[in-house]
């Protein structure tokens, strides 16, 4: 809020959710975000509010979105139904890893980690640079599929990484996330 004394907490927090949106749409170069800001702003629109109970969209226009993607004259506009099996295939992966977040939450254990499990690393203390990205807001929270090669202490533990990465392999269990191949549902 220093830099920015104009905008109130609630733009801040729009803003924020609109890069969380982006995040998980955009490719890993980041420059095709323009293409998904329209996506990202529907989404948000027809989030229901939590005060109100009803989305914005209902707010302004009364009504409803039309949802779904049915594709009603196939073969007509092949661009359009490619669009629309892209959509539901990203539906798909972000439902699946929702219900993976949730369950997750729901645990209060500590991770325990062993040699060989599959994991992913925070990006949060890497510099831009090492990432050689365009903008820091837009890049992913974890990269990598990496495996644990040794349990250096209880909270410590070493990674077989690239040696293109250029960052030391024992890290912090805190720096790291299990990587789970099954989601709950898919069994």
């Amino acid at each position: 809020m220093a830099y920015h004394s104009k905008i109130d907490r609630q733009t801040e927090r729009t803003n924020q959710k609109l890069e969380q949106y982006l995040r998980m749409y955009i490719n890993h170069r980041q420059n095709n975000w323009a293409k998904w800001l329209a996506m990202a702003e529907f989404v948000f629109n027809n989030k229901v509010h939590i005060a109100m109970k009803i989305s914005l969209f209902q707010v302004n226009y009364k009504r409803e979105p039309r949802m779904g993607f049915d594709v009603r004259k196939k073969g007509k506009n092949k661009k359009a139904e490619e669009f629309v099996n892209e959509i539901k295939e990203r539906h798909e992966k972000t439902r699946a890893v929702l219900m993976k977040v949730q369950k997750d939450m729901k645990r209060k254990k500590a991770e325990e980690y062993r040699v060989g499990d599959k994991v992913l690393i925070s990006i949060k203390d890497f510099s831009m640079e090492l990432m050689k990205r365009a903008t820091k807001k837009l890049i992913e929270k974890f990269i990598g599929l990496y495996v644990v090669k040794k349990i250096v202490l209880e909270n410590i533990v070493e990674l077989e990484l690239l040696v293109s990465l250029r960052i030391h392999p024992v890290v912090n269990v805190r720096r790291i996330v299990k990587y789970r191949e099954q989601v709950e549902g898919q069994k």
